[in-house]
């Protein structure tokens, strides 16, 4: 489902304002990748920083973001030479074998919460994969349990487009249930009539359930990392970085 913050423009603006570029290590991993791939896909595409930047520094073959909020691609549309398709993997006609790369970046993977909708979602990448394609994608290490200081990581000021200043709070509901991790986000800012509320529910997987799922939809683990700077994945890692490819 949607969250309605990000059905908002405006709002959906936020992101890049709490998650600003200089300040997110996962770019910095993904971006060379993007640039030697000659079509990416890019799913759950938010603002479209990502693609907008290869385009920015010189892409110039296909790049395509798919995100299922319509204020997140109202964002992302201010670079028109980049396709941005609105729906999911599970409503999109399928690709086949029509990208060399496709990534979920900003933990977009976690969004996946029942077993179906995972396996539904990794089949439709594998179909979109070209033979030599790869699929990266992170999560969170769930042994890490990040979660605990997400109240003080995720909360904060930023002003937006405007000159107002915003406020966010994060909230992680306790006790944790399995591994779903539900928390909301409560927006406020002096001028606004009300407060806005963003309320998620992220899925927190180990490395053998997801190589079990990569499996199902018939890929393979390739390479695997524990942060940004492509150190080994350990216990202690914060990610769980993950390059696939299609089984040969």
């Amino acid at each position: 489902m949607v969250d309605k913050l990000f059905s908002d423009s405006r709002l959906a603006a936020l992101y890049d304002l709490y998650c600003p570029w200089d300040a997110r290590g996962d770019f910095t991993f993904y971006l060379p990748p993007v640039m030697s791939a000659r079509s990416v896909l890019d799913v759950g595409c938010g603002t479209g920083a990502l693609l907008r930047r290869a385009r920015e520094d010189g892409h110039t073959g296909r790049l395509c973001g798919l995100d299922p909020a319509v204020g997140m691609l109202e964002v992302a549309g201010a670079r028109p030479d980049i396709e941005w398709i609105l729906g999911d993997l599970a409503a999109v006609p399928g690709w086949d074998r029509e990208f060399d790369l496709v990534v979920m970046t900003g933990h977009a993977f976690q969004v996946f919460l029942g077993d179906d909708e995972l396996r539904v979602a990794l089949t439709a990448i594998a179909a979109a994969l070209t033979d030599e394609g790869s699929f990266v994608f992170e999560t969170r290490n769930p042994l890490v349990r990040e979660w605990e200081d997400w109240h003080l990581r995720y909360s904060g000021e930023v002003v937006d487009s405007t000159g107002a200043v915003v406020h966010c709070a994060c909230e992680v509901d306790a006790p944790v249930q399995g591994d779903l991790v539900s928390f909301t986000h409560t927006y406020t800012s002096p001028g606004w009539d009300r407060p806005q509320q963003s309320r998620s529910t992220l899925r927190f997987l180990s490395p053998n359930a997801l190589s079990g799922f990569l499996a199902d939809a018939g890929m393979v683990v390739a390479e695997q990392f524990g942060d940004w700077d492509r150190s080994p994945l350990s216990d202690t890692s914060p990610e769980i970085i993950t390059v696939a490819r299609r089984r040969r």
